[in-house]
């Protein structure tokens, strides 16, 4: 019996122990509580307006220049690459030729501009997108600092999934494990890293296939000065890049537009002149005809044809430039023909001319026009290498925010267009590595085996990807998404397996560029996340900050302390660790936190969100500036200043919020709260207590939650009484004392912290810890360069993090 009186009685203090904490929790929450009804209030309605038919067509035409420049020159390269022995058979020509039309048909036309670009993220592209569309619609996103807040936002498009559909068990077994989280983001980079390849191989392929068309009128001409004139062109080509593509960028549709004109006009000639039974090529019969009778040969000739659509990656990474229909409009009735008619001149003037394998662009062009053509070859060559090279800049900048790559220097290079950016250090890596290959292997070929690699490889992980978009975000039915699956990999995988079987001829190139970058990238993520999960793990608890008093039990000076932290909510460690040190902190305390969002922008008036935390004595608060993949952090941006003008407007609109009601809108009753807060300090009192943080509960005083509203908000044009209230007065004391105390002096207050591995860690972890990711972080920019910060105003925090 008196076992049982025992058990019962521990038993009810163990419940009322639990409830003690569960109390405990909610207390702190309604502390610091998410800005769920800030972001309602600042949410923008704006909407795009349709656009007119002649500004459509002009669309068009601009996008010829910057989408189609690194697949409108694909003409140059092809056939020697497909047939690099030489030509046996003229019905191999036409077997070649059926081959490219159908690989043009299938992947750039059908799946690429009429499927693939509809999976875009407000009109931004590539794998990084992608894998950001499907982060909204799935929680696969590693680093766990999503808010309900955030998806508030007007450019944070996102569709429900009804339970017990096929998109949410598809959902919920992406979700099940972190493991496939995982895999999902190393399938990410992997064809992240495949552009960077791209990016290195393009302007290698291109310029040095332009040039090339020099040794037609002189064959005894060295091989060598091709290569010089290749390598003078890229040095000119990576140099002007900090002038950006504005400053040109009218040159490029003229130049690509003369380009595609040229080709398929001589398409035309050739045909006419050469051979018109090349037009049968448009049977597919022609296809099995072409391996049967070239076996393992024409199998591993893919890899020749497959350049044949190089480009289609950079357009879906570059149709963020254009509307959708602009892009289809172009390629569908200019793009697409030109190049049909010019593959189709070719494969007519090779049956005719077998012997001319090697040069057959050049040589199948009127000499009348062939220093005309070798000019514009070179201009074209020039402006799809820009289009590459730009789209990685903006790749780099994706990873970047999305915490995949060290923090790199990023410039904006117009005024007028956001997305024109230039990274000085990437440049000059595409530039090193764009020249090593050129002057390494001084042939079409070996620089064609590996520029396929990296463009197989970035299709197929664009189909992987493109699955779970139209599971989870379009919600087609499986059997749809089935169909596409199979018709894309079988198509990809054949090219995927001819590539592989030249690894040893050039294909290793691109692997090796991908195994580097994605080291890189997959170190500095796993890094990233461990050390927001340490922040998260090792936060202040809002009990202790408010058990030291509105002096925090330090001398508060004047001026305006910004800590930053990544934490969206809580206090960080960093604190902490900066008031046990110090014995003077600012008058005005301000968290900000600069979080990085799974959006393409966000909207400037809906950049800040502003709350209190704990009682109005305590003077501090909590500021969150989010960011899109594609926002960057400008010097002219003015950061500070306009954080401290949200600030004012926070208070001013806190005020008439309060002045409005006639009850609190705190968490808690404030007669519930006092009975909680006498509770604390009974517990206090009690030695058998295990909770640490309730022993400063002592001093802990009354507070309110606050609000926040926009300045056009409805409830700031409300009318208030004309008399002089307390409230006023107390707004005017606030604002008074934060203007002076800003004059006063800012300082950012920043961790400088050091990352270790835990001991007992294996020796990967060590390795990519202490010393691949040291490396990248003093390699770095630090947080204070890339927010401008003033020298003078930075006071780093030291602390060493163990992971």
């Amino acid at each position: 019996m008196e076992e049982r009186v025992e058990g019962s009685v521990t038993e009810g203090e163990s419940t009322i122990e639990e409830r003690d904490r569960e109390a405990m929790r909610e207390f702190e929450e309604g502390l610091d509580q998410p800005m769920d009804e800030e972001a309602d209030m600042l949410k923008n309605t704006n909407k795009e307006e349709g656009l007119s038919m002649w500004m459509l067509l002009r669309l068009s035409f601009q996008s010829l220049g910057i989408v189609y420049g690194d697949l409108g020159t694909s003409p140059l390269y092809v056939f020697y690459n497909t047939f690099p022995d030489g030509i046996d058979d003229s019905e191999d020509v036409i077997g070649a030729l059926s081959l490219i039309i159908y690989s043009l048909l299938l992947i750039p036309l059908i799946k690429y501009v009429f499927i693939v670009c509809k999976a875009n993220d407000n009109g931004q592209g590539g794998t990084l997108a992608i894998y950001s569309l499907i982060c909204r619609h799935a929680n696969v996103n590693l680093i766990p600092n999503q808010q309900r807040s955030d998806e508030n936002l007007t450019t944070y498009s996102r569709t429900l999934i009804a339970e017990g559909s096929f998109a949410a068990r598809t959902k919920k077994w992406l979700e099940s494990r972190h493991s496939k989280k995982r895999a999902l983001l190393v399938i990410v980079l992997l064809g992240t890293c495949m552009m960077i390849g791209d990016g290195i191989l393009t302007p290698a392929i291109s310029v040095l296939s332009a040039t090339g068309g020099i040794r037609v009128n002189n064959p005894n001409m060295s091989s060598d000065i091709v290569v010089l004139v290749s390598v003078i062109l890229l040095i000119g080509l990576f140099s002007m890049q900090h002038y950006g593509t504005d400053k040109v960028g009218w040159l490029f549709a003229p130049i690509v537009l003369i380009w595609f004109l040229f080709i398929g006009a001589t398409g035309i000639y050739n045909i006419c002149k050469h051979d018109t039974s090349v037009l049968k090529a448009f049977s597919p019969t022609y296809v099995y005809w072409y391996f049967k009778r070239r076996g393992r040969d024409g199998w591993i000739s893919l890899g020749g044809i497959l350049l044949s659509i190089t480009g289609t990656e950079a357009l879906y990474a570059d149709i963020s430039y254009f509307p959708l229909l602009a892009i289809q409009l172009a390629f569908t009735l200019f793009v697409f023909p030109c190049l049909l008619l010019a593959y189709c001149g070719q494969a007519a003037y090779l049956v005719t001319h077998k012997e001319h394998y090697k040069d057959a662009f050049y040589t199948s062009i009127p000499e009348s026009v062939y220093w005309p053509m070798l000019i514009v070859a070179t201009g074209a060559a020039i402006v799809g290498s820009q289009a590459t090279i730009s789209g990685t800049y903006s790749i780099i900048k994706q990873a970047v925010s999305h915490g995949c790559f060290p923090r790199v220097k990023i410039v904006h290079t117009s005024k007028k267009f956001l997305g024109q950016i230039y990274c000085p250090d990437i440049n000059w890596i595409l530039m090193i590595g764009c020249i090593s290959v050129t002057a390494s292997f001084k042939n079409q070929t070996e620089i064609g085996n590996a520029y396929g690699t990296a463009v197989v490889v970035v299709m197929l992980v664009t189909t992987l990807l493109m699955v779970l978009t139209m599971l989870l975000v379009w919600r087609r039915h499986w059997i749809f998404v089935l169909v596409f699956t199979i018709l894309s990999l079988v198509v990809e995988l054949s090219y995927f397996s001819a590539v592989i079987l030249k690894v040893n001829e050039g294909g290793w190139v691109p692997l090796i560029i991908a195994a580097i970058s994605l080291l890189v990238m997959f170190v500095w993520n796993y890094v990233t996340v461990k050390k927001y999960e340490f922040e998260v793990h090792s936060k202040v608890s809002m009990s202790w900050i408010l058990g030291l008093g509105p002096s925090l039990g330090l001398v508060r000076v004047p001026g305006i302390g910004l800590v930053h932290t990544e934490l969206a909510s809580g206090v960080p460690h960093i604190f902490s660790h900066f008031i046990t040190n110090l014995p003077a902190i600012h008058s005005v305390l301000v968290f900000v936190c600069v979080k990085n969002l799974p959006v393409y922008t966000v909207p400037e008036e809906e950049r800040f969100l502003v709350k209190r935390i704990g009682p109005k004595t305590f003077r501090m608060f909590r500021c969150v500036a989010r960011y899109g993949y594609k926002d960057l952090h400008r010097k002219d941006d003015n950061f500070e200043n306009k954080l401290f003008d949200n600030l004012l407007l926070f208070i001013q609109n806190e005020t008439m919020m309060e002045s409005d009601s006639n009850y609190s809108n705190g968490a808690y009753p404030i007669n519930h709260r006092q009975e909680f807060r006498d509770e604390l300090i009974r517990n206090n009192n009690n030695p058998n207590s295990n909770d640490n943080n309730m022993v400063m509960f002592s001093s802990m005083v009354d507070f309110r939650e606050s609000t926040i509203v926009p300045a056009d908000s409805p409830h700031s044009a409300m009318s208030f009484s004309q008399n002089y209230t307390v409230e006023d007065e107390e707004e005017e004391d606030e604002l008074e004392f934060l203007k002076i105390c800003k004059e006063t002096g800012v300082v950012h207050i920043m961790g400088n912290t050091m990352v270790k591995a835990r001991k007992g860690s294996l020796l990967p972890k060590k390795i990519a810890i202490d010393y691949v990711y040291r490396f990248l972080a003093k390699m770095c920019r630090a947080n204070s360069a890339i927010l401008h910060v003033p020298h003078e105003t930075l006071l780093n925090v030291g602390q060493v993090y163990y992971v």
